[in-house]
C-alpha cells in the first residue's frame, strides 16, 4: 500500500485502532473554510488528511513552480492530458473569483488548522499527473470527441459552433471536389470562376480590414471587412469580370485548387448556418442545468465542483470519471484505513462529491480494490488504432513507391514525386509554424521532417519543432495561473486576450506544436488531392497508375521467388 506522505510532525500514534471522520467540502466555499476551522478546533485530531497530492501541496505552500521537461510537455498525449488539467483549474479559477475565494482555500485551511493546533497533516491524494494520464488513457475516441464538443457548446454559442463545424466540412469537401468533381458536373469554368471570387473576396477583406482600422474598431471594423468581402465575392461569381485575367495569370492547377477549396468552403458555410438555424429554432443555446453564473455557492457544499462537472461527463465518458472520481475515492479511502490502522484520530478534509464514496469503503474495507490497479500509468486494453494506423500508412506510402519503382517507372520521376511531397510538408508545415510565432530555426527543423512524420501518426513534427522552441521559453507550471487569468478578462477584447495568449511560453509553446502538426496533415491531404493526380497524368491517369503497380507487385513476387529458388 502507498503510504500517505506527512507533512507536519505529530506523536507517536496512540496504537490500537483509530477513527476517520470526513468533512465534505466545496473547493471555493467561505463557509466551508469556517466548517473546516471550526472542526479541527473543536476536535483536535491526531492527523489532518487532505485531498492533496506533493505537486498541489507545495502549490499552495507558494513554492515556485517547477520548470516542465520537455520530454513530459511534448511526448504523447502529454499535451492533451495538459489540455484536460487546463480546463480543471480554469472553472475552479472562475469560480473562485465569482465568489472571491481561493481555489483550495479549504485545503489550505485545514494545513494552516492543524498546524495551529498540533495535528499532523497527511497528503492522501493520489497525484494529479497520474490521475489527468488515467483520465485521458481511459476513454475512448468517441468519449474524447464527446467530450471536447461538451465542453464547446458548455462555453460559447452552439450557432457558432454550428459555424465552425460547417468551416471544417467546407475545408475538408475542397480536396474531395478536386478529386470527383468532374464526375458532378463541375467544369473548368466553375472552378476559374469560384477561384476569382474567392480571390477578389480575400483581397477586397484584407483592405477593408486596414482602411477600416483608422475609424473602426473590434466587432465593426470585423463586420466591415467580413461584409465587404462577401459583396465582392458575389459581384465576381455573378458577373465573372475577374475570370479573363485570373485565367491569363494562373494556370489550371492553381484555378482548381482554389476553385474547389472555395467551393467547399461556402458549401461547408452554407451547411454550418443551416446547423446554426436548426440550432436556434431548438429554442435557447444555454444548458438547461445552471451556468456557473448561476450557481448558489451554499449549493457546493454537497458537491465539489469539479466532481460536479465530471459527474456530467460521466454519461459519454464512464471510464474518464471513473479515473478522476471513483479511483480516488478508492485511492484515498485505502489511505485513510492506513492511518486508521495505525491508531491515528483522523479528520479527512475531501471535496463533498468524494465523501459518499470514501465512507462506503471506510465502512467495508473489503470492497476496496487492491492498491496495485489505482496507480501507475493506464495503458488501456483497446485496441492501438493510432498505431495500426501509423503502419499502415507507413507501409502504403513506401509500398507505393516500391512497386511503381518495380513497375518499371524511372527514378527521375519518382525523385520529383517524392521531392514534390517534401516540399509541400515542409512548407505547410514550416508556415503554419511561424503562424504559430515560432521561431525560423524551430519552423525550419519542423519543416524538415514533415515529410517522414506526415506519413506515421505515431511521429508529428510538432514535436521537433517543440524540442527546439524551448531552447528559447522558460515553461512553468506557474503559466496556467497567467493564462486563467486572461480568459477571466472581461473587459479586454477577444483579439488582445488571443494575442497576450500567446506571449504565455506554455501556450505559445503549444500552439507551435499543434499547428506545425496541422501543417503537415493539410500539406499531406493537398499532395493525395491536388499534386498527385497531377503527376499522374504522366503515368496515363489512375489506371495507369493501378497497371503499374499490378506490374510492380507481378515483379516484386517473381524476384523474391527466384531469389528462394
Amino acid at each position: 500500500m502507498s503510504e500517505p506522505a506527512e507533512r507536519s510532525p505529530t506523536a507517536d500514534p496512540p496504537g490500537g485502532e483509530g477513527r476517520v471522520s470526513i468533512v465534505g467540502t466545496a473547493h471555493v466555499s467561505e463557509a466551508s473554510v469556517r466548517e473546516v476551522e471550526t472542526r479541527i478546533a473543536d476536535e483536535r485530531p491526531d492527523m489532518v488528511a487532505v485531498e492533496l497530492d506533493e505537486g498541489r501541496y507545495r502549490q499552495l505552500q507558494g513554492d515556485e513552480p517547477e520548470d516542465l521537461d520537455a520530454s513530459d510537455l511534448l511526448k504523447g498525449n502529454t499535451v492533451f492530458q495538459f489540455l484536460a488539467y487546463w480546463m480543471l483549474s480554469y472553472v475552479q479559477t472562475r469560480l473562485g473569483d465569482q465568489f472571491d475565494v481561493e481555489p483550495g482555500a479549504d485545503m489550505m485551511a485545514a494545513i494552516e488548522s492543524a498546524e495551529k493546533h498540533g495535528s499532523g497533516v497527511a497528503l492522501v491524494d493520489r497525484d494529479i499527473q497520474e490521475t489527468i494520464q488515467r483520465f485521458w488513457a481511459r476513454m475512448t475516441i468517441t468519449e474524447k470527441l464527446r467530450m471536447v464538443g461538451g465542453l464547446a457548446f458548455g462555453i460559447t454559442d452552439s450557432r457558432v459552433v454550428g459555424i465552425m463545424v460547417g468551416l471544417i466540412v467546407g475545408l475538408l469537401a475542397g480536396p474531395v471536389l478536386a478529386l470527383f468533381g468532374g464526375s458532378l458536373g463541375i467544369t473548368e469554368a466553375i472552378y476559374l470562376r469560384a477561384a476569382s471570387a474567392a480571390i477578389l473576396g480575400v483581397v477586397t477583406t484584407l483592405l477593408t480590414d486596414q482602411l477600416a482600422g483608422v475609424a473602426l474598431d473590434g466587432d465593426q471594423r470585423f463586420g466591415a471587412a467580413l461584409g465587404s468581402g462577401g459583396v465582392a465575392v458575389g459581384f465576381a461569381a455573378g458577373t465573372g469580370f475577374l475570370d479573363g485575367l485570373i485565367g491569363s495569370y494562373l494556370g489550371g492547377f492553381a484555378i482548381t485548387i482554389i476553385g474547389s477549396l472555395a467551393l467547399g468552403l461556402v458549401g461547408g458555410g452554407l451547411f454550418g448556418l443551416v446547423a446554426a438555424a436548426i440550432i436556434g429554432l431548438r429554442g435557447s443555446t444555454q444548458p438547461e442545468a445552471e451556468g456557473l453564473d448561476e450557481m448558489d455557492i451554499e449549493d457546493l457544499t454537497d458537491a465539489d465542483v469539479v466532481t460536479v462537472m465530471m459527474e456530467e461527463f460521466r454519461q459519454f465518458s464512464p471510464g474518464g470519471a471513473e479515473a478522476l472520481i471513483d479511483e480516488r475515492d478508492a485511492y484515498i479511502a485505502h489511505q485513510l484505513v492506513g492511518l486508521r490502522q495505525a491508531g491515528y484520530n483522523v479528520l479527512a478534509v475531501v471535496g463533498a462529491g468524494h465523501r459518499e464514496g470514501i465512507e462506503g469503503y471506510l465502512a467495508d474495507p473489503s470492497t476496496l480494490p487492491p492498491m496495485e490497479s489505482l496507480v501507475g500509468e493506464e495503458t488501456g486494453s483497446r485496441l492501438p488504432w493510432g498505431k495500426l494506423i501509423g503502419i499502415t500508412l507507413s507501409v502504403g506510402f513506401v509500398g507505393f513507391f516500391v512497386l511503381l519503382a518495380l513497375g518499371g517507372v524511372q527514378d527521375a520521376f519518382l525523385l520529383r514525386l517524392f521531392g514534390a511531397w517534401f516540399l509541400i510538408n515542409g512548407i505547410f508545415a514550416a508556415g503554419f509554424a511561424k503562424l504559430a510565432g515560432a521561431r525560423w530555426s524551430s519552423a525550419g527543423v519542423g519543416g524538415a521532417v514533415a515529410w517522414l512524420t506526415s506519413i506515421n501518426p505515431a511521429l508529428a513534427p510538432g514535436w521537433f519543432t517543440g524540442y527546439v522552441e524551448l531552447r528559447h521559453l522558460s515553461v512553468n507550471i506557474g503559466d496556467i495561473s497567467t493564462l486563467n487569468g486572461l480568459l477571466s478578462d472581461e473587459t479586454k477584447p477577444v483579439g488582445e486576450i488571443i494575442s497576450e495568449m500567446f506571449e504565455v511560453p506554455m501556450f505559445k509553446l503549444i500552439m507551435i506544436v499543434a499547428l506545425t502538426n496541422v501543417g503537415s496533415i493539410v500539406a499531406s491531404v493537398l499532395f493525395v488531392s491536388y499534386i498527385l493526380p497531377q503527376f499522374g497524368t504522366e503515368l496515363g491517369g489512375v489506371d495507369g497508375i493501378s497497371r503499374l503497380m499490378i506490374d510492380g507487385a507481378r515483379n516484386g513476387a517473381e524476384l523474391v521467388w527466384g531469389t528462394l529458388t
